[in-house]
C-alpha cells in the first residue's frame, strides 16, 4: 500500500506481523507504528528478528503473515556499503534511478551533503570503511525517502568513525525529516540517535520507551545511565560485563 493509505502522521503501520522459517517462529505478532519523521531504534539479542522484521518494511521479504502498509519511497543502507567497484562513486549513488542530468546533480548534492562532493569520479576501492559507507547514505537520500531503514549500518566501522558517522546522521535526518528504522546492537547507540526504543525478544516486543534524555545526550548523565540499565536488563546484559 502507498502513504495515501496511511494517516497523515504514520508512515508505517505493522499489525500482526508473524513469520517463520520452517518450526521456527522468528517474528510473533508484532504491532508497530512509526510516525513521520520519528526515529525508532530495535534492539534485541542475535536471532530475535530485528533484520527480518526491517527485510519485511523494505519489501525485502513478502513471505510472512499480517498487515503491513508502509510508503513507496524507501532506501535502505546496511552493515556493508554494497557498492558496485566496477562504477564510480556518482553512478553508484545514481544507480537504479534514470540516467538523466537531473538525477546526477541531485547526486552530486547528496554527496556534497555526506561532505564527500570531491569523491564524485573515483573508484569505490580507494574509499575508506567511512567513506564508502557515506556513500551508502548519500545512495539512500538521492531517492528522498519518506522511511530510510538502516541495518546496523555503523556496525562494520572503528569507534571514531562511528561518532562522525553518528553526528552526520543526525544532521541529515533532521534536514530531511524522514520516518527511521535503526536495527542495532548497540545500547549506546540507541539511546544517542532514537526518538524511542524497541526491544525485540524472541519474535516480539519487550519493550517499547520514548528516550527521554535530554539534548545533548551525554553518556555520563543520569538519564542516560538510568535508561541504559533497564535496556541492558531487558535485553538480559549484566552493565558491569560491558566494555
Amino acid at each position: 500500500m502507498t502513504a495515501t493509505d496511511l494517516a497523515t502522521d504514520t508512515v508505517v503501520v505493522a499489525r500482526g506481523i508473524r513469520k517463520k522459517f520452517g518450526d521456527n517462529v522468528v517474528l510473533d505478532g508484532l504491532d508497530v507504528n512509526i510516525r513521520a519523521g520519528e526515529f525508532v531504534a530495535l534492539l534485541g539479542r542475535s536471532g530475535s528478528g530485528k533484520s527480518t522484521f526491517l527485510r519485511a518494511l523494505g519489501g525485502l521479504d513478502a513471505e510472512f503473515d499480517g498487515e503491513l502498509r508502509v510508503p513507496e519511497r524507501q532506501a535502505v543502507v546496511f552493515q556493508e556499503p554494497r557498492l558496485l567497484p566496477w562504477q564510480r562513486v556518482l553512478t553508484n549513488v545514481t544507480v537504479g534511478l534514470p540516467a538523466t542530468g537531473a538525477v546526477r546533480e541531485q547526486a552530486r548534492v547528496a554527496l556534497g551533503e555526506v561532505n564527500l562532493a570531491d569523491k564524485a569520479k573515483v573508484w569505490p576501492r580507494t574509499l575508506s570503511g567511512g567513506e564508502a559507507q557515506r556513500v551508502a547514505l548519500a545512495r539512500a537520500l538521492v531517492r528522498e525517502p519518506e522511511l530510510l531503514l538502516l541495518d546496523e549500518p555503523f556496525g562494520a566501522l572503528d569507534a571514531l568513525t562511528r561518532i562522525k558517522m553518528h553526528a552526520l546522521l543526525v544532521a541529515l535526518c533532521r534536514r530531511h525529516q524522514p520516518a527511521v528504522l535503526l536495527v542495532t546492537h548497540d545500547v549506546d547507540e540507541a539511546i544517542l540517535l532514537a526518538d524511542r526504543v524497541i526491544v525485540l525478544t524472541e519474535g516480539a516486543i519487550s519493550l517499547d520507551v520514548e528516550v527521554t534524555v535530554p539534548a545533548p545526550r551525554l553518556r555520563d548523565s543520569r538519564e542516560f545511565a538510568t535508561l541504559r540499565r533497564r535496556l541492558l536488563a531487558e535485553l538480559g546484559v549484566a552493565e558491569e560485563v560491558q566494555l
